[in-house]
């Protein structure tokens, strides 16, 4: 089958033909139908997240199962199905005191699944190397999704939809009437924007260094759109009284955003980091302001959700129309695309482009 592949860090990535395992006890094989192109895949390719070489990339996807292996009880043949990249274990620490979402045995950047076509072994970006015709993965690495979702947007819940909505809702229990600063107006930060909005927060201030993402964010419910200057914090301050933003949810994962979205939240605010930054950035804060503006410094890995709650509440929602993701797909490619989107990704253009199967 055919798959894009990295060779190395820095190194564009190219389709390959690739062999992927037979099914084994407790795994499934994909038909992929629809993949989102996501920033850390780019990571992956860049070398922000250290991976193993050749690496089949992609993890945000849906399809049609089209086999299953023995002591398969949850899917079966025909489902739609979208992948989910941090299954729990149900059994860890984390996941019996619930928090599915920091899962010790899961989150491993790449595993070794399959061969090139040259015979050499191959690593599966996130257990599941998903901009490829198939997949193969254990059933626990799936949520079975209505039949009538449509395949480009049943992809991107899996990761994009499902970290930004459950920054907001999970993490940041955003209230009706609160004020939220997004930052950052990718795949995840617009589903945080519509998320916030949907949510009844009175101001959205949506900010991005790309002047051509105002449409975009205020077709996601945002109320402002700023651009991300030296001044930010001071503009997000007079659209809130001179107080500051309830909740800052940084998606870009730099030192340098994580300390504008704390200047920008209000005392006894909370600042949510969503974007994944490189391990030598540091975040300087003094011990006074600290102490002094009573703030909350936290993350939020997968957006603190469970797939297999979330998802199909989200597919709900998506299909009887009280959450609208129309905004969010900005370009449809085939596989052959699939490496100027990752491009175009870098150079910050669009939402979020979906690679389109047959």
């Amino acid at each position: 089958m055919r798959g894009l592949v990295a060779r190395a860090a820095g190194t564009p990535p190219r389709v390959e033909q690739v062999d992927l395992p037979d099914i084994d006890t407790g795994q499934v094989r994909v038909a992929i139908r629809a993949a989102g192109v996501c920033h850390s895949d780019l990571s992956m390719v860049d070398g922000t997240i250290a991976a193993p070489y050749p690496l089949l990339l992609g993890h945000e996807a849906a399809g049609v199962v089209t086999e299953v292996g023995d002591g398969v009880d949850r899917i079966t043949v025909g489902d739609h199905v979208v992948l989910n990249w941090a299954p729990p274990c149900r059994a860890c620490w984390s996941c019996t005191h619930g928090e599915p979402w920091l899962c010790e045995r899961t989150g491993t950047p790449a595993v070794a699944a399959g061969h090139t076509i040259d015979g050499e072994p191959l690593h599966v970006t996130l257990g599941l190397g998903a901009l490829a015709e198939q997949v193969v993965v254990p059933q626990q690495a799936m949520v079975v999704v209505p039949s009538d979702l449509p395949f480009p947007t049943a992809a991107l819940l899996g990761c994009a939809v499902l970290t930004g909505v459950g920054a907001i809702r999970r993490t940041a229990a955003v209230r009706p009437g609160d004020s939220v600063a997004v930052i950052g107006l990718g795949g995840v930060g617009l589903s945080a924007v519509a998320a916030a909005r949907a949510a009844g927060a009175a101001t959205v201030i949506a900010v991005d260094v790309s002047p051509a993402k105002a449409d975009l964010a205020h077709a996601a419910g945002a109320t402002d759109f700023l651009l991300a200057d030296d001044k930010l914090s001071r503009a997000v301050r007079a659209l809130t009284d001179g107080r500051g933003v309830d909740h800052a949810v940084e998606c870009v994962g730099r030192a340098a955003t994580i300390r504008t979205a704390w200047r920008a939240t209000r005392r006894g605010g909370q600042v949510i980091v969503v974007g994944m930054g490189g391990k030598d950035d540091m975040v300087g804060l003094s011990a006074l302001e600290i102490f002094h503006s009573a703030r909350t410094l936290r993350s939020s890995v997968y957006g603190s959700s469970d797939p297999d709650r979330d998802l199909p509440e989200l597919a709900r929602a998506v299909l009887d129309g009280s959450f609208d993701l129309d905004f969010l797909v900005t370009d449809r490619v085939s596989l052959d695309e699939a490496p100027e989107a990752l491009a175009r990704m870098a150079r910050g253009e669009g939402a979020r482009t979906v690679v389109l199967f047959d």
